[in-house]
């Protein structure tokens, strides 16, 4: 018996496993969200579960446990930049960025830190962008790089 391929079928399941309760956490979000008129179906939740699992092999990262997109959803829930007619596609922007971002800056950011450091750029200086918001946190990168932390960098407007 080759034991790679019985690896290969556990991570198969184990993955499958957690992108249906990535899906399921996804789906969960809507009791919260419904009150900001912003409402996810099951097919919309696998995408998004899809693009989590996508963003963490294109950024060579492993978890354990869900959660992201979750705290993605609640948090950026109330932002006044996001209807339901670019509430998937914002998401799927910021679930990549995230991981980008916990990648280049060595995960010396928590996620809380991260995702609040996110939505009050993406509320605030980038006025809803996306693409500002990717600078914003390209900065904040260097700033890391260089020494600094999250609590001593000033956002500016572009």
């Amino acid at each position: 018996m080759n034991n790679g391929n019985a690896n290969f079928e556990l991570v198969t399941i184990n993955s499958a496993l957690m992108e249906k309760q990535i899906v399921d956490e996804i789906l969960a979000c809507n009791e919260e969200t419904k009150q900001y008129g912003l409402v996810l179906n099951e097919k919309q939740a696998l995408a998004l579960a899809q693009t989590r699992t996508s963003a963490l092999k294109e950024n060579k990262r492993i978890e354990f446990k869900g959660g992201i997109v979750e705290k993605l959803i609640l948090s950026f829930e109330d932002s006044p930049y996001i209807s339901q007619d670019n509430f998937e596609s914002i998401l799927y922007e910021l679930i990549d960025l995230f991981y980008e971002i916990k990648n280049s800056t060595w995960d010396m950011i928590s996620d809380k830190d991260l995702i609040e450091f996110m939505k009050a750029a993406f509320n605030n200086e980038c006025c809803g962008s996306v693409e500002l918001l990717s600078g914003q946190v390209m900065r904040l990168s260097e700033h890391i790089h260089r020494g600094g932390n999250i609590k001593e960098f000033k956002l500016r407007e572009n």
